[in-house]
Parts: C-alpha cells; sequence; structure tokens
C-alpha cells in the first residue's frame, strides 16, 4: 500500500485528491496547523473524513515539517497548502509569500535530509503567466506574474525546479488553470456567482456585484485535475506539465450561462461594481495543454456549460 501525505488536504483540491487516492488503495495522511481543531467540512462532504489521519504540521516550521515526514515515511507528498485566493493576495502579500514559498522549501529540503526517493508534487497556478498579451501558454512559455499570488506561486515553481536539477528529486510542478466545484468558498468569483444566482433563483432580491467582467479564464472541472495530479507522480521522469481544458472564456460569459441555465435575465441582478476591481490583473488567460494529453494520457472531458451545470446542481442541492 502506497502512502500519501497531503498538505491542505481540507481545502477543494485536497479533498478531492484525497477522494480519488483512498479509491486507488493508498494510506492516505493529510496536515493541518492544528490537526484538533481541523476544519474537515470539505472530507465530510466527500464522505471521506473518517478514512484519512490528519497530522498536526505547520508548513513555515521546518522541524514540524520535518518531524512529520520522518514519522509518517510517505512514498508521495502533495503539497496544496497556502493563501490561494489572488484577491486576498494583494491585501495579505506577507501571508501569500510565506505560505507559498517558505512551506514549500520547507517540504522540499524534508524530503532532501531523509529520503530523495519520496516523489514531490507541488501546486502550481496559471497566475505565473501573467499578462500573456493574447499568447496561448505552454510549459516554456515565461512567468510574468501581476499579483503577490503569482509571484509567490512562480517563486516556488523556480524552488522545485533547483531541487530537482540540483538534488535529483522526483519534484514536479502542476501549473493548473483555474479549477472550480462546489467546495470553493464564497471568496472565490464562481462560487459567488453560482451561489448569488441560485439565492436569486430561490427568491433572494440581491444583486450580484462583480469587477472586471471582461476578463478571461479557462476554468475546468476539480476532481478532473487532482487526477492530473496523481498521473504527474506516476510518469517515468519527473516533469512540469500545464493543466488546463484549452478552451477560454470570459468572465462576463461565465455569468450569462449562470442565469441562462437558471432561466433568468443576468442584466436584471447583476452589478459591475468598480471598488472590485484588482490593482492588477491579468485580462487573458489561455493554455495549451497538449503536453499533458501525449505524456500523461489526460485531456479535461468538462467544458464550461457542463462545468456550470455542475456547480448550480450541487449548490441547489446543498
Amino acid at each position: 500500500m502506497k502512502k500519501a501525505l497531503i498538505t491542505g488536504i481540507t481545502g477543494q483540491d485536497g479533498a478531492y485528491l484525497a477522494k480519488l487516492l483512498l479509491n486507488k488503495g493508498y494510506d492516505v495522511i493529510g496536515t493541518s496547523r492544528d490537526a484538533a481543531i481541523s476544519n474537515l467540512a470539505n472530507l465530510k462532504k466527500l464522505q471521506i473524513h473518517d478514512k484519512v489521519a490528519i497530522e498536526t504540521m505547520s508548513l513555515d516550521d521546518f522541524n514540524s515539517v520535518l518531524h512529520v515526514v520522518v514519522k509518517n515515511k510517505p512514498d508521495e507528498i502533495y503539497n496544496l497548502a497556502g493563501q490561494s485566493s489572488v484577491g486576498l493576495s494583494f491585501e495579505q502579500p506577507l501571508a501569500t509569500y510565506e505560505s507559498n514559498m517558505i512551506g514549500t522549501l520547507n517540504l522540499l529540503e524534508a524530503i532532501r535530509f531523509t529520503n530523495s526517493s519520496i516523489k514531490f508534487y507541488n501546486a502550481g497556478s496559471s497566475e505565473c503567466f501573467g499578462d500573456t498579451e493574447n499568447r496561448i501558454v505552454n510549459e516554456q512559455s515565461p512567468f510574468m506574474p501581476v499579483s503577490p499570488y503569482g509571484v509567490a506561486k512562480s517563486a516556488a515553481f523556480w524552488q522545485v525546479d533547483n531541487y530537482r536539477k540540483a538534488y535529483k528529486l522526483f519534484s514536479v510542478t502542476g501549473i493548473l488553470f483555474n479549477h472550480e466545484s462546489g467546495l470553493r468558498p464564497e471568496r472565490f468569483v464562481t462560487r459567488k456567482i453560482i451561489a448569488t444566482a441560485c439565492r436569486i433563483y430561490n427568491g433572494s432580491q440581491e444583486k450580484l456585484a462583480l469587477g472586471d467582467t471582461s476578463i478571461k479564464r479557462d476554468w475546468g472541472w476539480a476532481p478532473e485535475y487532482v487526477e492530473a495530479m496523481w498521473k504527474m507522480l506516476q510518469h517515468h521522469e519527473p516533469i512540469d506539465f500545464i493543466i488546463a481544458t484549452g478552451e477560454t472564456n470570459s468572465l462576463q460569459d461565465f455569468v450569462v450561462e449562470v442565469f441562462n441555465q437558471l432561466k433568468l435575465n443576468w442584466e436584471d441582478h447583476l452589478i459591475v461594481d468598480k471598488n472590485l476591481y484588482r490593482p492588477s490583473d491579468l485580462k487573458l488567460g489561455q493554455a495549451d495543454p497538449r503536453m499533458a494529453k501525449k505524456l500523461l494520457s489526460w485531456e479535461s472531458s468538462v467544458k464550461l456549460k457542463e462545468l456550470i451545470s455542475i456547480l448550480i446542481k450541487e449548490e441547489l442541492s446543498v
């Protein structure tokens, strides 16, 4: 039986990854800053909270990280922890840097100190690419981040790359484009749109307030993306991959489709609030995920309309 250690197991990706690995016969251990008071809501929603062990670990404390790695001796480590909201990173840049960079470095050092055969997955982000100037990005595209979150994820990416080259660790980064589910909190714009529209559908008189709706993103379905994470660690060599659907839509498109599926007129319910604009934001995210299809046999099957249909059904069933 393989053993996997997942940091950030209580988040969207961590919960879905834990479920995937359990189904594959893994022994799964998750980490929390305080296991005794950890929020297991997402794990409970997926009905796996009693199937995983939770260890107390502080990612910014090397001794804490080393202790958990030595104690559990995992075959694979998936680093999904860290402040993950782009918008919040402008308000909490230091916490964003520390949680995404220091935590990654401590895990890499723990692997180097203990057992270089541990395979390491690090959660990257399309935000690393920043303003692509209408170019479709691939694994060779340069990073030009425009948010504290993007800067932090870029630094973590290069840490992983450095340890792979310098110490021959099996360490990889998945450069994931936006991927959604009902496990997202409402501070993420897609969940905010879905939740607000569903409340309006159920009779609420509120308005949906958004910032710049002209931005364009590649949105996918989170459970498919965690399978790509696992496949990256099963590949015969450590390679960084872009994980995306390959289709890009505007936030306006997302809003219109949500209200259309609910048989509502979006124009009656949307307010564009310039106070919600970010200090800087990438306008367009376009990905070329062909390398993942070629080398990992991974391809997204859920595109925007089906994704929104799934999210609406999840929201209305709550």
